[in-house]
């Protein structure tokens, strides 16, 4: 594995959207649409998810089953997340991308808002990974895409190994599953060279714990990145 220096600069960038790229948490913004108690019921599952206490394989399908969002509650989850982008996030991926740095955006989220979200930022379709749903032709809910690794603990480990992106490689996120892109590791080793813990929506102990770097707001994620500001020093 190539590491970089300390405070030296990463080749490519792997994003998480959730509580991170966006304020939102997808799957509990769809919930609210549906009452207070699948919010409450729906929120829960994703802290324990997102904190590593259950699976992620666990509690993926029950969420959207309470759920069952329909093609239009995507469209309208895919403008609140753009609504709801977090500050800084367009400057710092314009910085970056200027510098040539690779970046992709590896998601549980659902893609049908996923995709749309993230090409307001400027990724290509093909630049962006997340679990696709399946609607009936009257757009009501029928299912998801249940072999998707990205709906399953240690999912995105896999996805990013398998996109060879230049390293050194560096993962920004807030939850377990992007903690796992540092923590898991393969027949070559952990999937990322440095994990950013994102704390500017949710700070999640067990996340914070293993991360090399945190990150507070996306105005220092190019620093990190560039090697302008050693890891430490955030």
């Amino acid at each position: 594995m190539t590491r970089p220096p300390l405070g030296g600069r990463f080749a490519s960038v792997v994003l998480d959207v959730d509580s991170t790229l966006t304020r939102l948490e997808g799957i509990e913004w769809l919930a609210e649409r549906r009452g207070p108690d699948i919010a409450r019921a729906v929120a829960a599952m994703t802290q324990r998810a997102m904190e590593g206490t259950i699976a992620l394989d666990s509690v993926y399908g029950e969420r959207l089953a309470l759920v069952r969002p329909s093609r239009m509650d995507i469209a309208a989850l895919a403008d609140a997340y753009e609504q709801a982008v977090m500050p800084g996030v367009r400057n710092a991926l314009g910085v970056l991308r200027a510098a040539g740095t690779r970046m992709v955006v590896v998601s549980g989220g659902l893609r049908d808002a996923v995709v749309p979200f993230a090409a307001s930022l400027g990724f290509p379709d093909r630049d962006v990974f997340s679990v696709t749903v399946r609607f009936a032709a009257d757009g009501s809910y029928a299912g998801f895409d249940a072999a998707s690794p990205l709906a399953c603990r240690g999912g995105k480990p896999n996805v990013v190994r398998a996109l060879g992106l230049p390293r050194p490689v560096i993962a920004v996120g807030d939850g377990s599953t992007d903690a796992e892109l540092k923590t898991v590791g393969g027949d070559t080793g952990p999937a990322v060279d440095a994990f950013a813990a994102f704390v500017g929506v949710a700070s999640r102990a067990p996340v914070v714990a293993v991360a090399d770097v945190v990150v507070h707001r996306f105005s220092e994620l190019p620093d990190v990145v560039l090697g302008i500001a050693a890891p430490h020093a955030i």
